[in-house]
């Protein structure tokens, strides 16, 4: 049958979970030609047809199907073999990742512990916390080896690859008129001021980046702060509305100390992206990590 790599057996898993080989390719940091490249190679090596090609697409045959589970097996096990033999020559040093304050305040620290948990022995990971635009620097300049973005501006020379799904909510005080409304029009929400992250936050930009599209371009801010902590705050204490991730105000709705207000006939939906610099994905310690993101994935 021939030597078969573990690149080709990551795009094969990553059809099955993506249900493309764009996206396969693009999660093994490779380019969709690339990627249906492989998967031929692959399919002359089993002897077996892996794929079902039509004009709108691909979807796994039977056969594709069952061996993608085992794909997925042996991608782990190798991915857990490298990152152990990383650890065993001695690698101590912290590996630098910096992320947006929603992806680091709220979900690297459970990725984190998932990978940890996954492959035991990973060197330590620093981690910097800033706004999106800073990240893209920080990776662009070498000095970080992996990053986490919120917006979805371009990313220049560096691989972005989608890791989950975050919505963005209005929050107002209790108090304020709107907590006693059913939903509000895009056009009034655009037309208000608003307490917003500074310039450079994945969060305002994703929100603006709506309200333009949208053919609503929005007011000038009520206040600009730098942290997510510090809307929060000043939202509650009765500045003004705020549009928000939902991940930094669940708890506060549901105790009451703000009120959600639901925006007629449209949603706040952004992509999470990792990215990094090269075609390939970064050192097996962060493989691990990107894993876990990945798999958190949610609509």
């Amino acid at each position: 049958m021939g030597d078969i790599d573990i690149v080709s057996l990551k795009v094969l898993s990553a059809v099955a979970e993506t249900g493309s080989i764009a996206a396969a390719g693009r999660a093994a940091g490779l380019t969709q030609q690339a990627a249906s490249a492989r998967m031929r190679q692959l399919e002359v090596r089993i002897g077996l047809p892996l794929l079902q090609r039509m004009a709108r697409g691909s979807t796994l045959t039977p056969a594709g199907a069952v061996a993608a589970e085992w794909a997925a097996e042996v991608v782990e096990a190798a991915e857990r073999f490298s990152a152990g033999v990383t650890a065993l020559r001695g690698r101590h040093e912290p590996v630098s990742v910096a992320a947006s304050l929603t992806v680091a305040e709220y979900l690297l620290p459970g990725w984190l512990l998932t990978s940890r948990s996954a492959v035991p022995g990973l060197p330590a990971i620093s981690i910097t916390a800033t706004n999106s635009r800073q990240v893209l620097e920080l990776v662009a300049a070498g000095t970080h080896t992996l990053g986490f973005i919120e917006s979805p501006q371009d990313v220049g020379a560096l691989t972005a690859v989608p890791v989950a799904r975050d919505e963005l909510v209005v929050v107002v005080p209790p108090a304020h008129p709107w907590a006693r409304r059913a939903s509000i029009p895009l056009s009034q929400l655009a037309r208000t001021p608003l307490v917003t992250r500074e310039r450079g936050s994945g969060t305002r930009l994703s929100v603006e980046q709506t309200l333009e599209a949208s053919g609503h371009p929005p007011a000038p801010p009520l206040l600009e702060l730098p942290t997510t902590s510090a809307v929060r705050t000043a939202v509650a204490s009765g500045a003004g509305p705020a549009v928000v991730s939902i991940l930094a105000v669940r708890d506060d709705i549901a105790a009451g100390r703000l009120a959600r207000v639901r925006v007629r006939d449209q949603r706040f939906i952004r992509e999470l992206r990792a990215v990094y610099a090269g075609a390939e994905p970064p050192a097996p310690e962060l493989r691990a990590l990107l894993d876990v993101a990945r798999r958190s994935r949610t609509g």
